[in-house]
């Protein structure tokens, strides 16, 4: 797979994507800043974007200006709608293995890691860090 990097203002956002992101732009960037750009978007010919809307906002968001891209030339326009929605799709078809989420959470926080760079609430975290905590109390 060929990555190349691109001015931000030259990747144009899908105008038909179905997906509502603008609530996880926060947590992407949050993401971005300490880790790096490691997902690139995935474009087509044009430079629409086929996958990466939200990497392209929190890029924004950041002021990012060059981010990395993979063109794929290779899609026809039928596969380039379809990989769009599953994509986006087969995110939401996995669950969270809730023994072992706490177990990982836990070492992240011995080694004094900021867990709120991963996208979770605080009250999430404190019950998944201490499931004796009821909704409410912390």
């Amino acid at each position: 797979m060929k990555i190349v990097h691109w001015r931000l203002d030259r990747i144009k956002p899908y105008p038909g994507n179905p997906r509502h992101n603008d609530a996880a732009v926060d947590a992407v960037a949050r993401s971005i800043e300490p880790f790096g750009f490691r997902q690139p978007i995935v474009v087509d010919g044009d430079g629409v974007i086929v996958v990466g809307h939200t990497r392209f906002k929190a890029a924004e968001k950041l002021g990012i200006a060059t981010v990395p891209v993979h063109i794929a030339k290779d899609l026809t326009p039928e596969q380039v709608k379809a990989y769009r929605l599953a994509d986006n799709k087969s995110a939401e078809l996995s669950d969270w293995n809730y023994e072992l989420l706490p177990i990982e959470l836990a070492g992240l926080q011995e080694m004094n890691f900021d867990l709120s760079l991963l996208g979770f609430d605080q009250d999430e975290l404190a019950q998944l860090l201490n499931p004796g905590i009821q909704d409410g109390l912390c």
